[in-house]
């Protein structure tokens, strides 16, 4: 299973502090979209999936054709210039030397965001500026958490993120306003994490955390759900490409330290009820909570990392 390519830490758990925010940090171009070693795995996952489940993982409406063949190209010379261990250009085609497929480009076989869904780790949604602000406007979504593509397509920003709580009025503004000044060229980075008691990265329907987990097995039966996030536009048609890397590890092997069991547990203390429901979180806070402080006490007592053992 893949795991974070950073450890946990106080900068993933905001110092134990909840609370909704773009939390935005620039990316050197040289470090998007970078492969690793589970990209064979990953692509294979992607690769069934779009087989027997295509239409809850990929979708397109008419009007990100062009946004969709910019993105295949910008991808497949980004790729064969920074990654050639991965990528390689040869003729017509692009060659993933970690799956071993070859797409011909251009006249790809499948829509264009579906080979670039294809290539990468990352799940890739397209927006387009609509009268309606920022509209979902097609993607490849082969990992979603808790979000049903088909439901969002065509929504515009405000619609996509209205069953968040504390969204909006606070967030909606900044996000729209942010959507609209992106630069080509700049790319921006955020990181999002959750709780789920099961690993599957396919996850399109939500349901509550099983309320019957015994405190002192929380760390085998939970695991932390963390996405890396990306945004970046697109300089001919205008679109915003965000992307989303989504990575779990067990909980007894992310949560490593006092400190990130102490700054997880404060994180979760304050959440308002809204949002430990709109998480999942409600019914195995109480449980969790309990693993998370008897970890903290573990590794003070011990004074090694919780995760060495």
């Amino acid at each position: 299973m893949r795991k974070p390519r950073e450890s946990t830490g106080n900068k993933l758990f905001n110092g134990g502090r909840y609370g909704l925010a773009m939390g935005l940090t620039p990316l050197e171009p040289e470090e998007w979209l970078a492969p690793d070693a589970s990209l064979r795995e990953t692509l294979g996952m992607k690769r069934d999936l779009l087989a027997t489940r295509r239409d809850d993982v990929f979708r397109a409406l008419p009007e990100a054709e062009l946004a969709a063949t910019e993105l295949l190209d910008l991808l497949v010379s980004h790729l064969t210039r920074c990654f050639p261990a991965f990528y390689r250009r040869d003729g017509g085609q692009i060659v993933n030397l970690a799956s071993g497929e070859a797409w011909r480009i251009p006249a790809p076989p499948h829509h264009p965001l579906d080979i670039a869904g294809r290539l990468v780790a990352e799940d890739l949604c397209l927006m387009q500026e609509s009268g309606s602000g920022y509209r979902l406007t097609a993607a490849s979504l082969c990992f979603p958490n808790r979000w049903q593509l088909a439901a969002k397509l065509g929504q515009p920003l405000d619609a996509i993120h209205a069953p968040v709580p504390g969204y909006a009025p606070p967030l909606a503004s900044p996000v729209a306003h942010f959507f609209g000044a992106l630069k080509p060229g700049r790319i921006v980075a955020r990181v999002n994490w959750g709780i789920a008691d099961d690993p599957v990265l396919f996850q399109p329907t939500g349901r509550d955390a099983a309320g019957t987990i015994d405190p002192a097995r929380a760390g085998q039966e939970l695991w932390l759900r963390v996405e890396q996030q990306t945004l970046r536009r697109l300089p001919q048609t205008g679109a915003v490409l965000f992307t989303i890397r989504t990575a779990v590890t067990r909980l007894d092997e992310a949560i490593c330290s006092a400190h990130d069991a102490r700054d997880l547990g404060a994180a979760i203390r304050d959440m308002s009820p809204a949002m430990l429901q709109y998480k999942h979180l409600a019914a195995v806070a109480p449980a969790l909570l309990a693993w998370l402080d008897a970890r903290a006490h573990q590794h003070d007592a011990r004074g090694i990392s919780a995760c060495a053992s």
